[in-house]
């Protein structure tokens, strides 16, 4: 087979030669000729797929004549030979345990000390003892007498404000005015408390009492500083102090209200104030 090889190959190189000169001796059409160029196309395509299959088996060929020459297949590993058994490790239960020397922790000679398990009982002093249940809330309670007086309902003092404020619009305002300073007085923690006190100045201002709304604004000031009639009270007081010729006075009120409430419309009015009092 090897032999035929080159053969075969020249055979297939001449054969397009001849169709070719055939061709051209040929006085073919140009169709003829459109067709022999095709026909030739597929005959190169045959020969080159020939020839890829001729280079294969020249490949084969080459390794099945070279497997002979190769050196024999590598022979499985030997055993590693039989050791004596004097020679073999010994067994786990034969290995040699090392002398390990015991050491044997004794106490000391010396006890621990003794730690002092009674406590003596101390009876407490009794003027402590006095001290302590008189300032128990218990005994506070105790002490309040019993006929302390109910919290007034919350209804009727804001109706009972009410109509105190209701005596100064309608014009009796001396009445009104005694009116919302008793409110005040019998109840200094209610919320309008403060208001009370407002309005009662606002009706001595009314009544031409300058003094006694001084004293009244004063008071609202000093009682309620975080109430919501602080800021006008003392803007009201201050018109209390220009009334009676107290100018400084009133000027050291509008100068607190700008420094400490700026920004507010009473701090407004009090720098307008302040103005038109400047020389």
């Amino acid at each position: 087979m090897l032999e035929r090889l080159p053969i075969i190959r020249r055979l297939l190189a001449v054969v397009p030669l001849c169709a070719l000169a055939a061709c051209a001796s040929d006085s073919a059409s140009k169709a003829d000729m459109d067709a022999l160029r095709v026909e030739l196309r597929a005959m190169r395509e045959q020969q080159a797929r020939t020839n890829e299959r001729l280079e294969r088996l020249e490949r084969t060929t080459s390794v099945l004549r070279a497997r002979p020459s190769q050196a024999p297949a590598a022979t499985a590993p030997q055993a590693p030979a039989s050791v004596p058994a004097s020679q073999a490790s010994p067994p786990a239960s034969k290995l040699a345990v090392p002398d390990l020397t015991v050491v044997k922790l004794k106490p000391k000679a010396e006890p621990a000390p003794a730690l002092p398990t009674q406590v003596p009982v101390v009876e407490p002093d009794p003027d402590q003892v006095e001290m302590f249940v008189s300032a128990s809330p218990e005994s506070s309670e105790s002490s309040e007498p019993a006929s302390a007086p109910a919290p007034a309902n919350t209804a009727a003092l804001d109706a009972e404000f009410d109509q105190a404020l209701s005596m100064l619009r309608t014009g009796n305002v001396e009445g009104g005015v005694a009116r919302l300073q008793a409110f005040a007085d019998q109840n200094p923690r209610h919320s309008r408390a403060d208001n009370a006190l407002y309005f009662a100045g606002l009706g001595m201002i009314g009544l031409n009492d300058n003094e006694g709304a001084s004293l009244v604004f004063q008071r609202l000031i000093e009682t309620y500083p975080a109430g919501d009639a602080v800021l006008d009270g003392m803007l009201r007081l201050a018109e209390c102090r220009l009334k009676l010729n107290q100018r400084e006075d009133a000027r050291a009120l509008y100068t607190r209200v700008i420094t400490q409430f700026p920004g507010t419309a009473a701090a407004t009015q009090a720098e307008q104030r302040l103005a038109s009092l400047s020389p």
